[in-house]
């Protein structure tokens, strides 16, 4: 599989979101690169990386969907809880010795970039119209300063 360079088409207009979204690709590419290399140890550690940030990306969202009101928040929410629910049990897998992260990228690059470029742009004008950057700002330092 080949790196993925960030590109604007999976920029969602939001600073702090696509910040975050960059990250999550900075984890797939190490994933590969892990795979790649057989270094079974590092797509471990890779793993259990990407699924803390990916939970806390999701809580993140839903937090800006919540405080805008986006009515499709209760489905975007559940598509978060099935991913997360998925990453777990890789993470699961790979613990008892399977080989997961082939599995894993091929997941993440139809499912997790799929998400960002559709799913993510349906909050996107409501959060945007309803929330100051000052105000999504706030909503990150709470969730910092929570953990």
């Amino acid at each position: 599989m080949k790196a993925i360079k960030w590109s604007a088409d999976l920029s969602i207009g939001i600073d702090i979101i696509d910040g975050q979204h960059q990250r999550i690709v900075t984890y797939i590419n190490q994933l590969n690169e892990a795979r790649e290399t057989c270094d079974k140890k590092l797509v471990g550690k890779v793993l259990e990386g990407l699924s803390e940030y990916t939970v806390s990306h999701f809580g993140f969202e839903e937090e800006l969907m919540d405080a805008a009101k986006f009515s499709g928040a209760a489905h975007h929410r559940r598509g978060h809880e099935r991913f997360a629910r998925q990453l777990t049990e890789y993470g699961q897998r790979y613990a008892l010795g399977e080989e997961v992260a082939t599995e894993v990228l091929d997941t993440l690059n139809k499912w997790l970039l799929n998400h960002i470029r559709r799913e993510d742009r349906d909050y996107m004008d409501t959060v945007k119209a309803a929330l100051s950057v000052q105000q999504m700002e706030q909503i990150f330092a709470g969730r910092n300063r929570a953990k």
